[in-house]
C-alpha cells in the first residue's frame, strides 16, 4: 500500500491517550429504521478505489439484503487523524482498514475485536500464515490482510530509454541506484527520483538490504546511529548532486499524487509500494513501469512481501458477524475478487491470486510481474511494528527535513531520532 506519513502526529498521539481513559462508549452498528443492520465501513484510497469498492459494497447487499453498509474514505493523512479522532470518542466505525504499522496501536488500545469470536464467519485457511501474523498482536488476530503488496520503484521507462539505461532487475544494488540516476540526469539535467530520505519505509529496506532491521523482539530500535547517518549521507548525497528532489519538493510529501515530485512531473521515479503506484497512471499513462527495489553490496535483498492493508472490526460494533460476513465476502469470494482486482494489492487469498493473476493486463500486470520476478527471493515480512511507531514515522520525516534543508548535519539529526524513538518505544 502507498502508505503517506502524518507530521501532525501529536494529535493522534493525544487521541489515543484519551481513547485509553474512555470507559462504556457506544459506537459501530446501529439499526435502521427497516429493520436492516447499518454498518460503517472507512478506508483510504482514491476515486477508483472508491468506485471498487462501492461496487463490491452493493455486490454484498445484493446478497444479503438485511444489511447496509454505510462507507467513506478519504486520502491517507487525512483518513489517519480521523480514526485516531473517532476511536477516541469511542465512535471507531464497524470495520476499518489500517496500515500493519497501526496494528499495535489500536489492537493495544483496545479498539480491535480479537476475531478468534469470529472464526467461523470469518475463515483464513487460504491465506499464507506469515502474512496473517501481520495483523497479530499480542499473538492474537485483529485484523486480516486484503492484499499483497511490496516495496518498489516506480518510474518513466521512456526517460530510462532515452538515457540508454537498461530497466533494473532484482539484485541491483544501491550503488547500481546512484550510477542509474547520474545516467539519466545526463540525458534529461533535471532531478530524476523523489528523494527518499524523509521516509522510514525506505530507509527500513535498506537495513535489510544490510542484514539489519527496524526493531528487535522486545519492539525497541534495532539499527544504530551509523546506520542511520550512513543513510542519510547517502540521501544527501544524491540530493548535493541534483539526482533527487530538493528539500522544497521533499517536505510536501504527504502521500498523494498532486503533492510528490513524481506526480508533479518533478521528477522520473519514485519508490513505493506496488500497487498503489498506479496513481501515477494519470500522470504517465503507459510510460509507467515498476523494478524491485536496491539490494545490498552482497545481493540480499531488502524489501519483503507484506499487507497491502489490513481490515478489522471495531470492538465495540454491534454486530460484529455481519462485520465478519462481509470481510469474508471482500477477502474470499470470486465476486468481490474480480471487482476489486488488485487495487489493494493482489489477492492474499491463494485460490483469488492463482485464479486472478494470469488474467491481468496494463499496469495490474505490472504489479503482478513485478511480484512474480521476486518469488523465491524475499524473506518473510517483520511483525507489525511496535506501539509508538506510527508517531514514529512523522518524527522520521521531520528530522530529515532538517538534513534536506542543510540546517542539521546526518549524524546530529541521526542522534535526534533515535533519543526521540527511545523516548517513544519506553516500555
Amino acid at each position: 500500500m502507498y502508505r503517506p506519513r502524518t507530521r501532525a502526529f501529536g494529535a493522534a498521539a493525544a487521541a489515543f491517550a484519551l481513547c485509553a481513559a474512555l470507559a462504556g462508549c457506544s459506537q459501530g452498528a446501529s439499526a435502521a429504521g427497516d429493520g436492516k443492520v447499518v454498518l460503517r465501513f472507512t478506508w483510504w484510497g482514491n476515486a477508483d478505489r472508491a468506485a471498487r469498492t462501492e461496487k463490491a459494497v452493493a455486490a454484498f447487499e445484493k446478497a444479503h439484503p438485511n444489511v447496509d453498509i454505510r462507507t467513506s474514505y478519504s486520502p491517507y493523512e487525512a483518513y489517519k487523524q480521523k480514526l485516531a479522532t473517532q476511536a477516541a470518542g469511542g465512535d471507531a466505525p464497524d470495520i476499518v482498514q489500517l496500515d500493519y504499522r497501526q496494528i499495535s496501536q489500536y489492537a493495544g488500545s483496545g479498539i480491535l475485536l480479537d476475531l478468534a469470536e469470529q472464526r467461523k464467519a470469518l475463515p483464513t485457511g487460504q491465506m499464507d500464515k506469515s502474512l496473517l501474523r501481520t495483523g497479530q498482536f499480542e499473538g492474537k488476530q485483529y485484523a486480516i490482510p486484503m492484499g499483497v503488496g511490496t516495496q518498489a520503484l516506480a518510474y518513466d521507462k521512456e526517460a530510462w530509454r532515452e538515457a540508454g539505461v537498461p530497466p533494473p532487475r532484482p539484485g541491483w544494488t544501491w550503488d547500481d541506484l546512484e550510477s542509474v540516476l547520474r545516467e539519466v540526469k545526463r540525458e534529461h539535467d533535471s532531478p530524476v527520483m523523489t528523494d527518499p530520505g524523509s521516509m522510514e519505509d525506505w530507509f527500513e529496506v535498506w537495513l535489510r538490504s544490510r542484514g539489519k532491521r527496524l526493531y528487535d523482539e522486545n519492539g525497541q530500535v534495532a539499527f544504530s546511529e551509523d546506520d542511520l547517518t550512513r543513510y542519510w549521507t547517502y540521501t544527501s548525497k544524491l540530493r548535493k548532486e541534483g539526482l533527487v528532489s530538493p528539500a522544497e519538493g521533499t517536505t510536501q510529501l504527504d502521500g498523494s499524487v498532486e503533492n510528490s515530485p513524481m506526480g508533479r512531473k518533478k521528477a522520473m521515479a519514485e519508490f513505493n509500494w506496488d500497487a498503489p503506484s498506479a496513481g501515477f497512471e494519470s500522470v504517465y499513462g503507459d510510460r509507467l513501469a515498476l523494478a524491485p527495489m536496491p539490494a545490498g553490496e552482497n545481493g540480499t535483498m531488502g524489501q519483503y512481501y507484506k499487507p497491502s492493508m489490513l481490515i478489522g472490526i471495531s470492538a465495540k460494533s454491534s454486530h460484529p458477524r455481519e462485520a465478519a460476513r462481509f470481510i469474508d465476502f471482500l477477502l474470499n469470494s470470486d465476486k468481490a475478487a474480480d471487482i476489486l482486482t488488485v487495487d489493494r494489492g493482489t489477492p492474499v487469498n491463494n485460490r483469488q491470486r492463482e485464479r486472478m493473476l494470469p488474467n491481468l493486463t496494463g499496469f495490474q500486470k505490472a504489479v503482478a510481474d513485478l511480484q512474480k520476478s521476486l518469488e523465491g527471493k524475499l524473506k518473510a515480512p517483520p511483525t507489525a511494528p511496535p506501539r509508538g511507531d506510527n508517531a514514529l514515522q512523522s518524527v522520521f520525516q521531520k528530522d530529515y527535513d532538517q538534513v534536506a534543508f542543510e540546517k542539521a548535519s546526518p549524524r546530529r539529526m541521526a542522534q535526534q531520532f533515535l533519543t526521540e524513538a527511545r523516548a517513544e518505544l519506553r516500555p
